[in-house]
């Protein structure tokens, strides 16, 4: 790869072009490439050259037949086209010049450093890991793969109490570090737990970007977890990852894709040997989920008739994967409230938000605040406003305490929700105490 086109800056014009920013975005290579190709005059051969790719595979990424969404590759192109890594969801690239360099010293560098440069000068050069890590010696251990799953349920519990922006660089880097080594030649045990553990933090990150309201990196994600799951033959984490994309999908207005993920995770845990009533419950809530965005009343009714008959079937001794544990009672009476409550059923729906909100763990901020709005929601569907708007006052503290865009997403709706009472006293009240708490909310009315 030769280093002075390597070095080449795209034209600031295209990097700051919307065309360019939306593209990045979508990770629409296909664009990117062409964009690259007309306002650079960086040719195909030339990309191929800088990103470590085949001329042929460039061709058919801009004929639209090939889609680029491994996480290796998509950082091959930020770092051998200088696109900065945030454009297209990744870390601070090691090339990309820091902001506290971007301006011209006033004296040479013999001057006073300041109290943050004596850190940076001892630390080791961003590409220094990367080298020491091709000279370590990686035997691997099943106790190996033990601390990596512990990591994993450490960063889903303070995902639930803080939200994933801040966790996001430290599961994509754990990411990193299990594809890496799933390069090497191992013992199919090894092999087969590496790949678990790679697809079980692919989902946790698009988890985060579908937590950030960034859908389009989340799908990428969620994409490269069920191409990691599939090369294992995981079919119930398959399930899991599709239920995921069903649920992104209901976010996204799109039922239709939201029924389609879900019945393929179905299709899935019903071929998979040995799969619990649980998931089969968590499954069939999502599919009651949307079929209720579609407003379709019998689909969904049958649909938590079927998720409340799988959780009766549950015992205490079924091999349930760790990743559906949070599907808990409370869990499944609050999904059958809100299901009830995207119908119009306000009624029948109160009464279980209600009732599983009583029994949310405290330290779950993120669930806490969804629920509260949704029960403020219902409340105020049946005119009760007074108690609405005392619902949703409860649910700012939690949603204050945790980074989640969807959370905000939900506080904006309310907000958009009490229009028609903007002048009565309790919705005055809420919206006093939603300026004091969370400020931004209160100006633009931002729609979830």
């Amino acid at each position: 790869m030769p280093e002075p086109f390597r070095s080449k800056e795209l034209p600031v014009g295209l990097l700051t072009d919307p065309v360019m920013i939306e593209a990045c975005q979508a990770r629409d290579f296909g664009r990117i490439f062409q964009l690259v190709k007309v306002r650079a005059g960086i040719y195909p051969s030339m990309i191929a050259r800088c990103c470590d790719l085949t001329p042929s595979r460039v061709g058919e990424v801009i004929a639209g037949r090939r889609q680029l969404l491994h996480m290796d590759v998509i950082e091959r192109i930020s770092d051998g086209l200088r696109i900065p890594g945030h454009m297209l969801g990744l870390a601070r690239r090691s090339w990309e010049t820091p902001p506290s360099l971007t301006t011209t010293p006033r004296k040479p560098a013999e001057e006073p450093a300041s109290a943050v440069e004596p850190l940076a000068a001892g630390l080791p050069g961003a590409d220094v890991d990367s080298i020491l890590a091709l000279a370590a010696e990686r035997d691997l251990s099943a106790s190996t793969l033990d601390a990596l799953h512990s990591s994993i349920a450490d960063y889903w519990r303070r995902d639930d109490e803080h939200g994933g922006e801040t966790l996001r660089p430290a599961v994509v880097g754990q990411l990193r570090y299990v594809t890496h080594l799933l390069k090497e030649q191992r013992p199919a045990p090894l092999r087969d737990g590496l790949h678990s553990i790679a697809a079980e933090l692919a989902r946790l990150t698009g988890w985060t970007y579908f937590d950030a309201r960034q859908y389009n990196q989340a799908r990428a994600y969620f994409t490269e977890s069920l191409g990691l799951a599939k090369a294992i033959g995981d079919r119930p984490f398959m399930a899991n990852v599709l239920a995921c994309m069903s649920l992104q999908a209901t976010y996204q207005d799109k039922p239709g894709d939201a029924l389609a993920f879900v019945t393929a995770a179905q299709d899935q845990a019903r071929a998979a040997a040995g799969t619990t009533p649980r998931v089969l419950a968590m499954l069939a809530m999502r599919e009651a989920f949307a079929h209720a965005t579609l407003g379709n009343h019998g689909a969904t009714h049958t649909a938590i008739s079927e998720a409340h008959t799988q959780f009766g079937r549950i015992s205490t001794g079924d091999p349930d994967p760790a990743w559906v544990a949070y599907f808990d009672e409370p869990k499944l009476i609050v999904d059958t409230g809100i299901a009830r409550s995207r119908l119009g059923e306000a009624a029948l729906a109160e009464p279980l938000i209600a009732d599983a909100l009583r029994r949310e763990h405290q330290a779950n901020h993120r669930g806490r605040a969804f629920h509260a709005f949704w029960l403020a929601r219902t409340q105020l569907q049946r005119g009760k406003l007074d108690e609405a708007c005392h619902t949703a006052m409860d649910a700012l503290a939690p949603a204050a305490a945790v980074s989640s865009q969807r959370v905000i997403g939900h506080v904006g709706e309310f907000y958009e929700q009490l229009e028609p009472f903007r002048r009565e006293p309790a919705a005055v009240a809420f919206e006093s105490r939603l300026r004091a708490v969370l400020p931004r909310q209160v100006s633009g009315s931002p729609r979830p």
